[in-house]
């Protein structure tokens, strides 16, 4: 976290007339909220890094954006554009990864240092509307959109495991081809069937619509994005908002849109292994609960464990062909990438939520309630599937940067295109209709 300052500090140093740095708020523990700005034109582009804790690629494509901003002076003047990158938007819950972040890559060593705060704590939620938003990193980004009134806004995620997506506002035609370039010259695999994006349309191989937020409970907040969200907040102003996801370990068959052999027995393996990970999860943690009043940060610790195996059960009624989850909903059409999304999904709450209790035993100083091996076998198993069940292979940080940069560029000129011609044909938008500049390999 403080080598994004550090390296952001130096870039203006070196650029003072084209760079600037500021403090646009402060996170729940005192970290600044630093705000990267190149360019000075009228037409605001706003880079969101760090949106969830455990992704940290974004941080390092906002460094990146900055330097080609600088070095290319059609990304500015010559777009009449504005680059605001928001260095890490959740600087908090980035520190909580430290512990995997230098290396070695390995999913073991991601897994028992992983770390993702609560839904109810994650700043680009807004589960009870911008006006009751609560923590200052999510007031922080909604007073940014209301200030910048962007055209575009770019929210950088990572993937754990699978492949690359894009979730978008409103349609960018031409985006699906630019990505498929892209991750074809990168050897990123394209998730054609994203668990995040299961119900919602597509527009393009792995570029998916973000559907009006609704009302729902928690459960469905969760695992469907039904909520607000700073995504959406920023519609009023015209801003086209694209959520880019990149992987970290790479998994070749999220790609595969095939049709599926044996589409029920999947799922049925699928929603049976997440129930079996959810019971023994649910021992461990009645275990090992009465032990954690004197431990450190168990309450941040606690609260994405109860959060996920809050929507465990749900989510394996909702893709067991044989069990009617009471939502009236079926499951829509699916191809092979969707099942080994689900697949991948499945264990990743699973290995998520056991890398939590494995912190939370070695912050007891010990093994008070004889859980650890326990623990370390889930993890074990998690890890043994992914890597020799899916294929999953890590993905260097450069080329996972590389991707998440170009497309984001792709993103910009095809959203000025859009900005532009809704100008010309009198509907609301802002800046100029200089060119944007086409960015190819």
């Amino acid at each position: 976290m403080d080598e994004l300052g550090a390296r952001a500090a130096a870039l203006v140093a070196r650029y003072p007339r084209h760079a600037r740095l500021r403090r646009v708020g402060t996170s729940r523990a005192g970290s600044p909220l630093l705000l990267l700005s190149v360019g000075h034109g009228s037409r605001q582009v706003l880079v969101v890094g760090g949106p969830h804790a455990n992704e940290p690629v974004g941080g390092a494509t906002t460094l990146r954006l900055a330097e080609r901003a600088v070095a290319d002076p059609r990304l500015t003047e010559g777009a009449d554009a504005t680059w605001n990158l928001l260095l890490c938007v959740d600087p908090d819950g980035l520190r909580r990864n430290e512990g995997w972040l230098t290396g070695p890559y390995t999913l073991g060593r991601y897994a028992r240092n992983f770390f993702r705060p609560g839904f109810l704590e994650q700043p680009e939620w807004l589960p009870d509307g911008p006006d009751r938003a609560t923590l200052p990193e999510t007031r922080t980004l909604l007073a940014l959109q209301d200030e910048l009134r962007p055209f575009l806004q770019c929210s950088l995620h990572g993937v754990d495991v699978g492949g690359g997506f894009v979730e978008l506002t409103h349609e960018l035609p031409g985006l699906a081809q630019r990505i498929s370039h892209t991750a074809a010259r990168l050897g990123i695999p394209r998730e054609l069937g994203a668990y995040d994006t299961l119900y919602w349309p597509d527009l393009g191989p792995a570029v998916y619509r973000i559907p009006p937020p609704r009302r729902g409970d928690l459960t469905a907040a969760i695992t469907e994005a039904a909520v607000d969200s700073t995504w959406c907040h920023p519609r009023r102003h015209g801003t086209v908002t694209a959520v880019v996801e990149a992987p970290m370990w790479g998994v070749a068959a999220v790609a595969d849109d095939s049709p599926p052999v044996d589409r029920d027995g999947v799922l049925r393996t699928v929603s049976r292994t997440l129930r079996h990970d959810t019971r023994r999860l649910r021992r461990v943690l009645a275990r090992l609960r009465p032990h954690l009043a004197a431990v450190p940060e168990a309450a941040h610790l606690l609260a994405p464990v109860d959060d996920y195996l809050l929507v465990c059960p749900r989510l394996a009624d909702e893709w067991d062909p044989d069990t009617d989850d009471r939502t009236d909903r079926s499951l829509p059409p699916m191809n092979t990438s969707h099942l080994v999304a689900l697949r991948l999904a499945g264990r990743r709450l699973s290995l998520r939520t056991a890398g939590l209790l494995h912190q939370l035993v070695t912050r007891t100083g010990g093994d008070p309630a004889g859980v650890l091996a326990e623990l370390d076998r889930l993890v074990d198993e998690g890890c043994a599937d992914y890597r020799d069940g899916c294929g999953a292979h890590w993905i260097p940080v450069g080329r996972q940067v590389e991707y998440q940069t170009r497309v984001v560029l792709a993103a910009f000129e095809l959203a000025g295109r859009r900005a532009a011609a809704g100008a010309r044909s009198g509907e609301p938008g802002r800046g100029s209709e200089a060119a944007v500049p086409m960015h190819r390999d």
